[in-house]
């Protein structure tokens, strides 16, 4: 635990800027307080770096793990994207029934949708109202009307479009491709090594089964490909024991890892963050399994040497803590942390 707080920048708190530090965790789920996530990874920071990020192109916001939407490194987002397009999820029965779409259908209406946004963002009306415009796909008005965000998706995933920047409370949609930073999506063989690596520098020591949970289940990654891809690094893997668990990490890991000390700090993290969405709320490391139910909901967490000890809530001015039975922490090192809470969301 102390050595994966490390490479998420909360033991000790980083001086990487926001980038950064959404490419030490892969990515950050964007549709909570990513913010918050970013910037308690940060030494010194300002309300409003990731929109700035955002808007210089230094990240991106797109549809990636299980559907949701998430911030990535154009970069990071080559390689998780291609994963997530593998399953060509666009060409199965039900889709094309219920869209009304042929597999060949996709790339005259892929080039419809990057016509329309040549000239900037646009909202999901607006880009439906154009797309709809076309005889070809007249038929999908109906589709956007009820709220086409799962037909919209599959762009995304093959780097058509990314979320543009809000308007009027409104999410809008923009060309990926003119970002500078964004080269396209890796073939997959590429990406999912890529992809493997990442997991284990962020997430390890590691098993299959949570690199299934978080590539498989998260992007719908083949099982066969990621046996295959973690089998691929050879012997830039090492084998470690955890309580009696075999687990893997990459070699040039392992002496800091054996190396680390155990932590004691004390992290108040917002709901789904990385720390407990990377390996899943079932790990028993990182969630007590009595207390799972509670995270997977959505509590904000008090991690304790990295395990989550608690919950923390706001009232008023107030940060209250509900502890798990038989969780402690030192008092001086809860009060710095809600300082340190205090001055993040502070007002500029």
């Amino acid at each position: 635990m102390a050595w994966r707080l490390r490479r998420h920048l909360l033991d000790p708190v980083g001086v990487a800027s926001s980038t950064d530090v959404v490419h030490a965790l892969g990515a950050v789920a964007a549709q909570h307080d990513a913010e918050l996530a970013v910037r308690t990874r940060r030494r010194t920071s300002r309300p409003g770096d990731v929109v700035q990020a955002l808007a210089d192109g230094t990240l991106v916001t797109t549809f990636a793990f299980r559907g949701a939407t998430h911030l990535m490194t154009p970069e990071d987002a080559g390689a998780y994207l291609a994963l997530r397009a593998s399953s060509r999820m666009w060409e199965l029965p039900s889709w094309q029934t219920h869209y009304g779409l042929a597999p060949a259908d996709w790339p005259p209406l892929r080039q419809a949708v990057r016509d329309a946004l040549a000239d900037g963002p646009l909202t999901h009306d607006e880009l439906g109202a154009a797309l709809v415009a076309d005889p070809r796909f007249g038929h999908l008005r109906t589709a956007f009307a009820n709220g086409a965000w799962t037909l919209l998706k599959p762009f995304a995933w093959q780097g058509d479009l990314s979320l543009g920047p809000t308007r009027d409370g409104k999410a809008t949609f923009q060309r990926l491709d003119t970002n500078p930073r964004w080269t396209g999506p890796l073939d997959l063989d590429t990406a999912g090594t890529q992809a493997v690596e990442a997991y284990l520098r962020a997430y390890g020591p590691t098993t299959p089964g949570h690199l299934q949970y978080w590539l498989g289940e998260g992007l719908g990654a083949a099982r066969q490909h990621l046996r295959a891809w973690l089998a691929g690094l050879g012997d830039r893997l090492a084998d470690v024991d955890v309580d009696g668990e075999p687990l893997v990490v990459l070699r040039e890991d392992l002496d800091e890892l054996v190396a680390s000390e155990p932590s004691s700090s004390v992290r108040l993290l917002p709901r789904y963050d990385q720390w407990v969405l990377g390996p899943g709320t079932a790990d028993a490391r990182v969630v007590p399994p009595e207390h799972r139910a509670v995270v997977t909901r959505g509590a904000n967490v008090v991690l304790v040497g990295g395990v989550v000890g608690g919950t923390w809530s706001t009232v008023g001015d107030e940060v209250r803590i509900d502890w798990f039975p038989g969780s402690t922490a030192d008092r001086e090192a809860v009060d710095d942390e809600v300082r340190r809470l205090a001055a993040i969301r502070r007002p500029a």
